[in-house]
């Protein structure tokens, strides 16, 4: 098991340019939904956890972002080659915009920047009442507005009553509620579906 020294050693020399062998993913899931249970952990009772930041992008210089949090607190988070992606699926840092939103994991450096471990881009975590079905997509009411939810091909999964995630959604049925992880689509109601877990 990897300590918090060593990773903190590990992303500070990614931080400062090193190359490592290692990808984060060994040391924490990447899968969509640890990114909310990591904002939840706190380091002291009524504090956020310093190793964690979410926000909008509001810059980036090379990999080096600019983030804006919902709480007013302005973040530095620093990609590094042993960062994590998820948008959607996993995927590589050159996908992270200005004006995305985000998750982020790391080690909090002296200098403020958070080396980031994992990040999440534009996740969204709802609860809804299936509205419509289609087989491209899916509408959502999500506490009285609407979401249109985009079906991706060989992404998407449906859980149902807690079994293992597949890819058939035929399942699905209007009126049920459901919890939709997807990636936001920034500036519209949409998002593209990446697991729905619902009751059949």
């Amino acid at each position: 098991m990897t300590t918090t020294m060593d990773r903190r050693s590990l992303l500070s020399r990614a931080a400062l340019g090193a190359t490592g062998l290692v990808a984060a993913t060994a040391m924490g899931s990447l899968a969509p939904e640890t990114a909310f249970a990591a904002g939840s952990q706190f380091a002291d009772a009524g504090q956020p956890d310093p190793n964690f930041a979410e926000g909008l992008i509001m810059g980036r210089n090379q990999d080096l972002l600019q983030v804006q949090g919902s709480d007013g607190r302005l973040h530095r988070i620093q990609l590094t080659g042993v960062t994590s992606v998820w948008k959607l699926r996993p995927t590589t840092i050159d996908q992270a915009k200005i004006g995305d939103g985000l998750y982020a994991r790391g080690v909090l450096l002296p200098d403020g920047i958070l080396a980031a471990e994992a990040v999440w881009v534009n996740i969204v975590n709802l609860t809804v009442d299936i509205t419509s079905i289609s087989r491209t997509g899916v509408q959502f009411d999500h506490h009285g507005q609407k979401v249109v939810g985009h079906v991706q091909s060989g992404t998407t999964a449906a859980v149902y009553n807690g079994t293992p995630a597949v890819s058939d959604l035929s399942m699905l049925k209007v009126g049920r509620h459901a919890q939709v992880i997807g990636a936001w689509r920034p500036g519209t109601n949409e998002i593209d579906i990446a697991t729905i877990y619902t009751s059949n």
